[in-house]
């Protein structure tokens, strides 16, 4: 079976316009309420996936990427880095969140992550 995309997640440097921007036209509730004020999206729909939006890391404009969940985060970066991608971030565990992410560049140069939970 082929490994599920189960968040996606957008950056900006303004991300609190954003997040009014995709709740305004979607109708989605963004919860800003954490340490970050990192905008948790509900779009109130059982179907699709998760998201967020937030501020980007610095030195990065912003990005729009997709999460995919893995077994492995390391073995799985080893192995699109043997595939022509680039380790942007390695594995990370998120503090309190018991959630490990990572983040690559695929060949293309698109920002793809990488989850375990």
């Amino acid at each position: 079976m082929g490994a599920p995309v189960i968040q996606w997640e957008i950056t900006s440097k303004n991300a609190s316009e954003l997040q009014k921007f995709y709740s305004d036209l979607f109708d989605w509730k963004v919860d800003t309420n954490n340490a970050l004020g990192y905008g948790l999206v509900d779009t109130q729909n059982e179907r699709g996936a998760a998201g967020g939006i937030g501020e980007p890391q610095p030195g990065d404009d912003g990005h729009l990427t997709f999460y995919v969940m893995v077994d492995d985060p390391q073995a799985t970066l080893d192995k699109a880095e043997a595939m022509g991608a680039k380790t942007v971030m390695p594995p990370t565990e998120i503090p309190g969140a018991g959630v490990t992410i990572a983040l690559f560049t695929d060949p293309h140069g698109h920002l793809i992550g990488l989850t375990k939970s």
